[in-house]
């Protein structure tokens, strides 16, 4: 079997973002250099509309991956409730930047950060589909091959074991929720606002996308179905009586799709050489776009803990305690992004007395107290690790 000190499953953003941040490592022949690998599959990625953090975007703008990819920046997030008194207007210029976050295609994103042309790193149109302990590190094995690695990370959605079967102690939780997605015209145009406006459903959000918004709309399945069945005019004029006149009137609708929602979060026990990241770590509900967020903190955050190991302990790369150290290190971020999207579609989907009335109170405190403000904020572009 072919050895290689790190292996990459997954071809999508998060793994071509750890492959970009362990390039300066890798080469063979480079003393204390990696040998890395990456596996993709070789399937053309579904185009969509995805919101990037602006800590993403630095992310991106360090390994020299954010010049020239199309983005349309969001100046404003306004939140609010359907049916209740309280709103919140989150805006850059309460950070000092030039944008809360930017919407990109996915497909552009998957394009801009392909790894073909890193000579450092080797990459594969394959498949992982097991893997096991072995005595040299781990055996991966491949759709075509099998090969020894001493780190296998797993970012591709897979879950460690076999496939797509979940870890033993994995967190599940089925929302009872679709999404149906599409791109929407309005009238005035979107002026780089996004909304989150909730339900008693789920929330509708729009995001800024080129000329026009991007529309996640949450509802139980039988509607997602019923929304997705109507003539575009009957659409439409749904969707302005849910989500209201605040963001204009809706014009025309896209084509659309529906998946169904679902918490997925891995058990993160230590395995020696085993380390899961983005969508394989944890899948989470749309809700404030913090999904593909987090997983891109997990690879750079991956990559330098890798740093540091080969800087001071090279042998132990593959062991249990790099695992472990690296789990624990990102346990704080990872828990708080979890907790805070499952728990904004609890909070929003009671329908006991007063808690209209209680969602209303904090979103009007957030907006009267800018410290607390910038603070969730701040979470949400940077995660739980960010300063004050």
């Amino acid at each position: 079997m072919e050895p290689f000190d790190i292996v990459i499953a997954g071809g999508g953003p998060v793994g071509s973002v750890l492959a970009h941040a362990l390039a300066p490592l890798a080469g063979r022949g480079t003393g204390k250099g990696l040998s890395v690998l990456q596996v993709r599959a070789g399937s053309t990625a579904a185009d969509r509309p995805i919101a990037l953090s602006h800590g993403s975007r630095l992310i991106l703008e360090r390994l020299g991956l954010w010049q020239g990819l199309p983005a349309t920046p969001i100046h404003h997030i306004h939140v609010s409730q359907r049916g209740g008194f309280g709103r919140t207007v989150i805006t850059a210029a309460d950070h000092g930047i030039d944008a809360l976050g930017h919407v990109v295609s996915y497909r552009e994103l998957v394009e801009r950060t392909a790894t073909g042309h890193l000579p450092a790193i080797a990459m594969r149109e394959d498949r992982l589909l097991d893997w096991k302990p072995s005595p040299d590190g781990i055996e991966a094995r491949l759709a075509s091959q099998s090969v020894r690695t001493r780190l296998l990370v797993i970012a591709d959605g897979g879950r460690p074991g076999h496939g797509s079967e979940e870890s033993p102690g994995a967190r599940i939780k089925d929302y009872r929720q679709s999404a149906v997605v599409c791109e929407v015209d309005t009238e005035p145009s979107h002026g780089n606002r996004a909304w989150e406006r909730f339900t008693p459903d789920g929330p509708v959000a729009l995001l800024p996308y080129r000329n026009r918004y991007a529309l996640v709309w949450t509802s139980p399945p039988a509607n997602a179905e019923r929304l997705m069945g109507m003539y575009d005019a009957a659409f439409i004029t749904s969707l302005q009586h849910t989500f209201g006149d605040r963001a204009g009137k809706f014009r025309a609708v896209g084509p659309r799709s529906a998946f169904p929602l679902s918490l997925r979060v891995q058990d993160q026990k230590a395995h020696a050489g085993i380390v899961t990241i983005g969508n394989a770590s944890q899948t989470l509900h749309p809700v404030a776009g913090q999904g593909l967020n987090l997983g891109l903190r997990d690879a750079w955050e991956l990559a330098e803990a890798c740093t540091r190991a080969l800087d001071d302990r090279p042998e132990d790369l593959g062991s249990a305690a790099f695992s472990r150290a690296f789990a624990s290190r990102r346990r704080l971020d990872r828990e708080l992004i979890v907790r805070l999207t499952d728990g904004l579609i609890g909070a929003f989907s009671l329908r006991l007395p007063m808690s209209s009335t209680v969602r209303g109170a904090a979103l009007a405190f957030l907006d009267t107290v800018p410290p607390a403000r910038r603070f969730l904020s701040r979470r949400m572009m940077f995660g739980a690790r960010a300063l004050p």
